[in-house]
């Protein structure tokens, strides 16, 4: 009898375990809307990886200077909604990080890379690629935001 008890034990476990909830996800129409998400819940932006350039600067000063102005300008333009995901890679490989711009085009991602003081000194070079991903991602600063207790530029 225990062995009846424990083998329907394991049995209604196991079921529990693998049941999958096949709830459908609650749409939201004005969401989708505002982030300007298709059907599927996507969107078109550039991703750019920010490539070592041909100058670099000797001067430590002169360096932790220009990471800062290019820190400021990746500040600005989330601010202002051009820019949802930045970040360096931790490899130290000649691609150091990427952007995602909230622009559909390579000519518009150009514009926003050209006011990059990194790119206009030649540390950085932005290679630009279309990128198509969750319209989700929009609300990636809003949500930095409200996590991070220090800012990276103070």
């Amino acid at each position: 009898m225990k062995k009846l008890i424990l083998f329907l034990a394991i049995i209604a476990f196991s079921i529990n375990c693998f049941a999958q909830d096949t709830a459908k996800p609650v749409y939201d129409a004005a969401l989708a809307k505002k982030l300007g998400a298709d059907q599927y819940g996507m969107k078109k932006y550039v991703l750019a990886f920010l490539k070592e350039g041909p100058t670099q600067l000797k001067d430590s000063a002169a360096r932790v200077q220009l990471q800062m102005a290019h820190l400021k300008n990746i500040g600005r333009l989330a601010a202002e909604g051009k820019l949802v995901v930045a970040g360096p890679f931790l490899d130290n490989q000649p691609i150091r990080g990427i952007f995602i711009f909230n622009v559909e085009t390579l000519e518009e991602a150009k514009k926003l890379t050209e006011t990059d003081p990194a790119i206009k000194a030649g540390s950085l070079v932005m290679e630009l690629h279309p990128f198509y991903c969750s319209a989700a991602l929009l609300e990636v600063v809003n949500i930095h935001n409200k996590l991070q207790s220090k800012s990276i530029t103070n």
